[in-house]
């Protein structure tokens, strides 16, 4: 089953949440030809639960399974993982800021739901999603695009005109949490940038790239000064998505 990649054509900060987790106004756009691919496989290496695949990292789909295990499904999942493994294959760069790990998580879920005939309502996914990070609900929806605020959960349906972008994808691998904390550091305007993204949220993406850089995503300056290889993308007028590091133009 392939797990599609998202973009962020803006993404404005605006607040914080009483557990100071960042508020936040952006607009996701469903990449569909970028894409991790997974599928349930009988190479079996060990014993329990086992994803085999192209990729050197913990992923947020070991959290996904442990939250079905909380929900009383431990024992059909030890069963259908007796013989059979989940097989993921990352194409969608990893620390790019295109939520590769929160899509694959979302797939898994899907896949699990209908091989296992759990039952889980769409309802009873959010809930699950909303435990496991912030993009995982857009990825849940369906939607193409749509406008996504709070810290990620609040999903919008927008009807775009996103067409086909040239995605640049730096051999660097950013940490969201270094981006975000390099914003906390840095000199902010709150009330200026919900201003603008009441402005931006109603526009098309063919309107939105008429926008400078800098004023479609508060992360950009940050992430440029954490890694300071992406000053050549800021300067040459590159729009970041998310915290980083994949850039795209028209």
């Amino acid at each position: 089953m392939k797990a599609y990649a998202k973009a962020n054509i803006f993404l404005k900060i605006i607040g914080f949440d009483l557990r100071s987790y960042h508020l936040l106004q952006s607009r996701f756009v469903l990449l569909k030809n970028i894409f991790d691919e997974l599928e349930f496989s009988n190479e079996k290496y060990k014993d329990g639960f086992e994803i085999i695949g192209n990729f050197t990292q913990d992923t947020i789909i070991h959290k996904a399974y442990n939250e079905l295990e909380n929900l009383g499904y431990a024992n059909q999942l030890k069963d259908f993982f007796k013989d059979k493994s989940l097989k993921l294959t990352k194409n969608i760069p990893i620390g790019g800021g295109f939520g590769g790990s929160s899509t694959d998580a979302v797939t898994f879920l899907l896949m699990i739901n209908e091989a296992l005939n759990l039952k889980l309502s769409h309802q009873d996914l959010v809930n699950i999603c909303q435990k496991l990070g912030s993009d995982l609900v857009f990825f849940l929806s369906g939607y193409e695009s749509a406008n996504v605020s709070g810290c990620g959960e609040i999903i919008e349906y927008f009807e775009d005109d996103f067409y086909n972008l040239n995605f640049v994808f730096p051999s660097i691998e950013c940490s969201s949490a270094k981006v975000y904390q390099a914003f906390d550091n840095s000199q902010y305007d709150l009330k200026a940038n919900l201003k603008l993204a009441k402005t931006l949220k109603t526009l098309k993406t063919s309107e939105l790239l008429k926008f400078k850089n800098t004023d479609l995503n508060d992360l950009f300056a940050p992430c440029v000064k954490i890694y300071p290889k992406m000053q050549f993308f800021f300067d040459n007028a590159y729009f970041l998505s998310g915290s980083g590091s994949g850039v795209f133009k028209a």
